[in-house]
């Protein structure tokens, strides 16, 4: 009598972790974001966290978020686990402002963005 299960968003051998809200460009993530593409898991933590950037830090915890899921919802092999795909998008940008010389206004625009990382499991070849 109770609702259907939703279908899977992700393959059977992937599974993702969204982080929203991030208070950073999405210009500037994606520039992390970029550094842990196509990379093993293991090998994208240590970059990340050896990072000097400061959205970094997000980054590493929402793979590491995508692992867990991996791991208890999906029941994947953490260790052939590889960053599958992992882009940003936009959010809200606050507008603020500044006063400027002669009654004038400096627009501040402040960005927000969104990530998304999906692991996929690879077999590994003999």
């Amino acid at each position: 009598m109770g609702k259907e299960k939703n279908p899977r968003r992700v393959a059977e051998n992937e599974a993702m972790a969204k982080l929203r809200m991030l208070r950073t460009s999405p210009q500037k993530l994606n520039l992390v974001a970029a550094m842990i593409r196509g990379k093993k898991v293991d090998t994208a933590l240590n970059d990340l966290t050896f990072s000097k950037k400061r959205i970094a830090e997000d980054v590493r915890k929402c793979l590491q978020s995508a692992i867990a899921n991996a791991e208890n919802n999906h029941n994947l092999d953490v260790d052939e686990l590889v960053v599958a795909e992992a882009y940003v998008g936009k959010n809200l940008v606050m507008k603020r402002g500044r006063p400027r010389a002669r009654g004038r206004f400096g627009a501040l625009r402040k960005p927000f963005s969104e990530l998304t990382i999906k692991v996929r499991e690879i077999e590994e070849q003999a």
